[in-house]
């Protein structure tokens, strides 16, 4: 199915994937990818069962314990099938340049998407969760909350497996952005509001142009790489298509190696990021009094805590001087929702800042807060925190230096008390990335490597294209921006194309860009229509 519906405009011999792909992984290969999937799982089970037990909870009913455990295989196969959709990403270069067999590519590849995500900073999975409603992220362990979760992971499933199926090297990012979009829509219009009022417009606006951006600058870095190559290394074998299965020069070899592991930690630290941060949702809306406060935060701290919230709240007395509103939470969620500021604002969030530095004040650390506190102490963090961002984006109170910087200040402490993750949650997801690169690649990489070009994939484009995404993906991770793999890379490879004179086979072209331009409705209108349904029926 997938081969007609992208079947190459030219034919120059057989085919990489007809000479390679065709080896099936051995047995002992089968038992270790099973043995390490069985393990990730027993240990996902282990480190639950054992923070539930650090803070001696008393199992009541399973049913909590049983929706988890759905959620977390959802969220986990989501990661799954994000590794072998995007695997192609780092590695069609490699093996299309004969720089490293295909069974040795992936699996350094998927070793690699591992160890990016262990090693990631955790400001891509909050950027994403920030898109969310925040009435949903304050209610994760409601039947509304277990319906977004569901409805956005499988949402995002479907829409991956059938790009994937149809060889189409369409974005997860993407994919998952308008997930949690269409839930958003769904849940306004449900209540009753405009839909556009169920999403953080602003978020999306900064998360829509990183990925409509980064395709271009793949397009153009990377055309203009392979010119300055042509310019300054005139060595003619690396702007021709590989004779037999000859590798590259060792030089070239070298970079070609060096940017797949780069895209690989790189597409790792990025996408990793963003089912951690799902799974934190989950996490914290099933068993809040494990996960809802980082309880590892020393209690030394709780002392410096409070006096920061309580030297911000002399500060926003003395910016507003107004009276507080009767319910100044209340107050902060219209204003998330609304986006309105009203003259009751600063003096509610005084009164929220002045209550968090006592609450944390008299409970002595945040391991000390009872479980029957904990949810509202978060709750009450999370809502401080997002208005204060949102005032910050919005230039809302006109506050001087010495106030924007308390605010700051508070702000950085109550996100590390909230925004956090347990190394296991990283290790589980790194396992299922990971795990999941070295499984279905070759649909994705024979688009990525025989389609896009009219011509076989050269060193000096593959090289190029790699460089590129590698930089540009890990440039956005740094600024906590969530872009696509997929469209950097396959753009790079389009721009190589066209510099080097190779031309474009239109046919994929236009596919490709069918799947970009459908991505964000379908996955909108799939996600708004299970969160719907799961919202009245489950």
């Amino acid at each position: 199915m997938a081969s007609n519906a992208l079947s190459p405009d030219v034919t120059s011999g057989p085919s990489l994937s007809a000479t390679q792909f065709g080896r099936k992984p051995g047995r002992l290969t089968m038992t270790i990818f099973f043995a390490i999937l069985i393990a990730g799982l027993v240990f996902t089970g282990y480190s639950l069962k054992q923070d539930v037990d650090d803070m001696g909870t008393v199992v009541t009913t399973w049913t909590p314990f049983i929706l988890l455990g759905v959620a977390l295989l959802i969220a986990l196969g989501f990661e799954f099938v994000n590794g072998f959709h995007d695997t192609a990403n780092a590695v069609a270069t490699v093996i299309y340049t004969h720089s490293l067999p295909p069974g040795f590519a992936v699996v350094w590849s998927g070793f690699f998407n591992f160890l990016g995500v262990m090693l990631s900073s955790g400001a891509v999975a909050f950027g994403i969760i920030a898109l969310l409603p925040v009435e949903l992220i304050l209610q994760t362990g409601s039947s509304a909350g277990f319906a977004m979760i569901f409805a956005l992971l499988i949402a995002a499933i479907i829409w991956n497996l059938g790009t994937w199926w149809l060889g189409l090297p369409a974005s997860s990012s993407h994919t998952l952005i308008g997930s949690i979009i269409g839930v958003g829509i769904a849940n306004a219009l449900m209540h009753g509001r405009d839909g556009t009022s169920g999403v953080d417009w602003s978020q999306a606006t900064k998360i829509g142009y990183s990925l409509l951006l980064s395709p271009l600058v793949g397009f153009g870095c990377a055309a203009l790489l392979l010119l300055a190559m042509r310019m300054f290394i005139k060595n003619r074998a690396l702007y021709k298509a590989p004779k037999g299965n000859t590798p590259p020069p060792w030089w070239i070899r070298g970079m070609l190696i060096i940017t797949c592991t780069g895209v690989s930690f790189a597409h790792g630290s990025n996408d990793g990021q963003k089912g951690m941060g799902l799974i934190m949702l989950i996490l914290v809306g099933t068993l809040p009094m494990a996960y809802a406060l980082n309880r590892t935060m020393p209690a030394d701290q709780a002392t410096q805590f409070a006096a920061v919230a309580e030297v911000t709240q002399q500060a926003l007395i003395r910016s507003s001087p107004l009276p507080a509103p009767a319910d100044s939470r209340q107050t902060l969620s219209q204003y998330l929702v609304s986006k309105q500021a009203t003259p009751e604002l600063i003096p509610a969030l005084a009164v929220m800042t002045g209550m968090i530095g006592n609450e944390v004040r008299s409970y002595g650390s945040l391991s000390k807060v009872p479980a029957e506190a904990v949810t509202n102490v978060r709750n009450d963090m999370y809502l401080t925190s997002e208005t204060i961002r949102l005032m910050e984006k919005n230039k809302v109170g006109h506050f001087d230096a010495d106030t924007l910087s308390k605010l700051e200040a508070f702000k950085k402490q109550i996100d590390d008390a909230t925004r956090f993750i347990p190394t296991w949650v990283k290790i589980v997801v790194a396992i299922a990335l990971g795990l999941g690169t070295m499984v279905g690649w070759k649909r994705i990489v024979v688009t990525v490597g025989e389609r896009i070009g009219k011509t076989h994939l050269t060193y000096a484009q593959g090289a190029s294209a790699e460089v590129v995404a590698m930089l540009t993906i890990g440039a956005a991770d740094m600024y906590g921006l969530p872009v696509s793999t997929t469209h950097v890379l396959s753009s790079g490879v389009a721009g190589s194309m066209v510099a080097n004179g190779s031309g474009l086979q239109m046919r994929t072209l236009r596919n490709l860009a069918t799947a970009w331009v459908l991505t964000l409705p379908a996955a909108i209108l799939l996600s708004g229509s299970l969160y719907w349904l799961f919202s009245h029926f489950v």
